[in-house]
């Protein structure tokens, strides 16, 4: 490195070490009670691992049988998520006097509460598997869906951090179900309460609200936005329901939007893809949008116009 070079660092470092001093809320120049979200994400890799034995396999274990594997991923787990729950609940006001045995005692107790539900979320994640396949003709069989489908990836990581948000720890499932929306394109808020066979397909683009509840046998294909009507009020919204529900047996087609916490959609309808819906639906219905029309043109010349035929296939967009 040139002596010009090390004066250059040496003038950056000193202009945004004095940046940091600003005291803004981006600063935190403490990383030791930090959280590690490479370590969270890491964790997610390891639950897919105890939810879908035999699948994702962790070259750094070398044993011989399911227990002895179960073993070491629990407790790994267990230790590192510990770790990142207690530096979570120290940040929290209503723990704020808590001192740090009693917050470690605290996340141990949480933690192993979570790992408790794994047969319960596992369950649920079955159903999903089972749904998608069910629901695809492209599905060659159950271990594709489980090896390469976004959509069952994204409602695996909902499902676990959902169990961590119902236990009142924060930042973490989001953190979890960020990376999902990353890895996948869906997006699914950690408050989103899920149903059994739920299957998502194709999924790029689908936006679930932390308020959204969905009932059993709901199937979403991409594009789908269950969100707020509106959020300008900003933290005043905070924990109202501010999303829809959508009942069992529900299909809604892409390209839809489902918005407000009072909007419905009532059990075993159909919502049409490009719908744009802000009222409850009745059981049973089906919706769908008025005739389009396709228009043809050529530079200033307008060639002809054509008027969608509305007819069955209309609400079956995919």
């Amino acid at each position: 490195m040139t002596g010009g070079m090390e004066q250059d660092i040496e003038r950056l470092v000193n202009n945004i070490l004095d940046d940091y001093s600003r005291d803004g809320q981006i600063d935190q120049g403490n990383t030791v009670n930090r959280l590690d979200k490479g370590a969270i994400i890491e964790l997610v890799h390891k639950l897919q691992q105890i939810i879908f034995p035999g699948y994702f396999k962790n070259n750094k274990y070398r044993v011989y049988t399911v227990k002895n594997n179960l073993s070491m991923l629990l407790e790994d787990v267990l230790f590192h998520l510990s770790r990142q729950v207690e530096i979570v609940l120290e940040s929290m006001e209503e723990y704020a006097d808590r001192s740090r045995a009693e917050l470690e005692q605290l996340a141990s107790q949480r933690c192993v509460a979570f790992l408790e539900r794994i047969p319960a979320v596992r369950q649920l994640i079955g159903t999903d598997v089972l749904a998608a396949y069910d629901g695809d003709p492209a599905a060659y069989n159950t271990e594709e869906i489980i090896f390469s489908y976004p959509g069952l990836y994204a409602i695996m990581v909902n499902r676990l951090a959902h169990e961590l948000h119902l236990l009142g720890i924060p930042l973490i499932p989001r953190i979890m179900t960020e990376y999902a929306h990353g890895a996948t394109g869906i997006d699914i808020h950690p408050g989103a309460t899920i149903g059994k066979y739920f299957f998502i397909d194709h999924g790029t683009g689908i936006v679930i609200g932390e308020t959204t509840v969905i009932g059993d046998h709901v199937k979403v294909y991409q594009g789908v936005t269950l969100g707020a009507l509106s959020t300008k009020g900003g933290q005043k919204l905070k924990s109202r329901k501010r999303h829809p529900t959508i009942e069992d047996n529900v299909t809604i087609y892409s390209g839809a939007s489902i918005l407000g916490g009072e909007t419905v959609i009532g059990a075993g309808a159909v919502i049409g893809g490009n719908a744009f819906i802000t009222t409850s639906i009745p059981a049973g219905t089906r919706v769908s949008i008025k005739n389009q029309e396709l228009r043809y043109e050529a530079g200033k010349a307008k060639l002809h116009s054509m008027e969608l035929r509305q007819d069955d296939t209309w609400y079956y967009m995919i």
